[in-house]
């Protein structure tokens, strides 16, 4: 078993948008991820989504409601198949909860899709 530091995991990256491997429990995989401005508009057929924000503010878009605002330490879960774009207009750290599989972009194929996700101890400096 290995602990994470939520705060030494995030200084330990700054690229936006680049989900790094923190854990996987279950098939089920907890992503960190650092994000600024806005994500592409996506969805994932056949996963849930879980964002939780560990600090700043991030506001999922969807196309079929109204947007969902969440601020530090509140959480929202995407169903599965509902179109979905996350902007975080002054930076937010955030944690993902999914299979382990999903990909990051889910349904499109864009400049920020990720193939081969890092785990944390790649990127650290240990």
């Amino acid at each position: 078993m290995e602990k994470v530091n939520l705060g030494d995991a995030f200084a330990s990256f700054d690229e936006q948008w680049a989900p790094r491997l923190a854990g996987e429990l279950n098939g089920q995989a907890v992503k960190l991820a650092n994000a600024d401005g806005e994500f592409v508009w996506h969805h994932h057929e056949d996963a849930d989504e879980l964002f939780l924000v560990v600090s700043g503010e991030l506001r999922i878009e969807l196309r079929e409601e109204p947007d969902v605002v969440l601020q530090e330490g509140e959480l929202v879960v995407v169903p599965a198949g509902v179109e979905h774009r996350p902007i975080a207009p002054d930076g937010a750290e955030i944690l993902l909860f999914e299979p382990a599989e999903t990909r990051n972009t889910g349904n499109v194929d864009a400049e920020q899709t990720q193939t081969d996700i890092e785990r944390l101890d790649e990127t650290e400096d240990s």
